[in-house]
C-alpha cells in the first residue's frame, strides 16, 4: 500500500529570498529573456493567447524544475528527462493544456502527475489552490521541496495512486492529467465539479494519444471532446509500484 505523505506548500514557512547580485543577477536576466523568447516563438506563435497564460509561462522559472545537467537546454521547445523514466513537459504542451482549463483565479485544481512541479508552479500562479499527487516517491519529495523553496504556497502534494484522485477535497473545478492513461479514469471523472473541465491525454498506444478535454455540465453530464495528437508516458496505478 502507497503511503501518504503531505508535503504541501501551503503549510509551509515562508522562505526568504537571497539578493541576487553580480554573476547571480545577470544570469537570472539570461534565463528571463531566454523565457520571454521561448513564450514569444514556442507558444504565442503557435496559437495560445490567454494572456493569464502567457505570462504564467513568461514568470514560472522552468530552468528551476530541470535537473542541473541538463538546464542549458530549459528553454528550449522539448521534454526533458527528469529521472525514473519521467519528464517535464514541452512548454508548448503545458502551455496549450492550461489555457485549455480555461482557470480562475479562485478555482481549485486537481493535478495528477506532479513530476518536475513545473507544470504545477504555472497552475499555482493562476488559481487558488492545486492539489497534486504523484506516484514516484523521490519526484514527489523534490518537486514539493522546490515549489516551497520557490514559495509556491497554495500548492499541497500527496504521494499516491492518481488513479484513485484525492477525493478529501473533491469537486474540483478543475482536473489536469499529465500522464497517460488507457482510459480516463472514472474517479477523476466523479471528482470533476459542474461547470467543470479536465484536461489529460489518453491512450496506451504511445503513437496514438490524444489531449481530451472533458466537461460536466449543470446537471451533471459529461461531454468528451478528442484535441491534439500527443506523446506521454504511461500513467501507472499503485499497483504496479508495489
Amino acid at each position: 500500500m502507497l503511503g501518504r505523505i503531505l508535503l504541501g506548500c501551503a503549510v509551509v514557512v515562508a522562505i526568504a529570498l537571497a539578493v541576487l547580485t553580480g554573476p547571480a543577477q545577470s544570469q537570472r536576466e539570461g534565463w528571463d529573456s531566454q523565457r520571454v523568447r521561448m513564450v514569444r516563438q514556442q507558444i504565442e506563435a503557435r496559437g495560445v493567447r490567454d494572456p493569464r497564460v502567457l505570462e504564467a509561462m513568461r514568470t514560472v522559472r522552468r530552468e528551476q524544475f530541470v535537473p542541473e545537467s541538463i538546464r542549458t537546454y530549459a528553454a528550449s521547445d522539448s521534454p526533458l528527462p527528469i529521472g525514473f523514466e519521467q519528464t517535464i513537459s514541452q512548454p508548448y504542451i503545458v502551455a496549450y493544456m492550461t489555457e485549455m482549463l480555461a482557470l480562475d483565479s479562485d478555482h481549485r485544481v486537481l493535478e495528477i502527475g506532479t513530476g518536475s512541479g513545473y507544470q504545477t508552479a504555472v497552475l499555482a500562479t493562476l488559481c487558488d489552490h492545486v492539489y497534486s499527487i504523484e506516484i514516484v516517491p523521490e519526484l514527489a519529495e523534490r518537486s514539493a521541496k522546490i515549489l516551497q523553496e520557490l514559495d509556491y504556497r497554495n500548492v499541497s502534494v500527496r504521494l499516491g495512486d492518481g488513479y484513485l484522485g484525492w477525493p478529501e477535497h473533491a469537486p474540483y473545478d478543475r482536473i489536469i492529467v499529465t500522464a497517460a492513461p488507457p482510459q480516463l479514469p472514472q474517479a477523476l471523472v466523479d471528482q470533476l465539479a459542474t461547470q467543470g473541465r479536465l484536461v489529460a491525454p489518453v491512450g496506451r498506444n504511445p503513437d496514438a494519444q490524444k489531449i481530451v478535454l472533458v466537461t460536466k455540465d449543470a446537471r451533471g453530464n459529461v461531454r468528451q471532446q478528442d484535441q491534439l495528437p500527443v506523446r506521454f508516458v504511461p500513467m501507472v496505478r499503485g499497483t504496479d509500484r508495489r
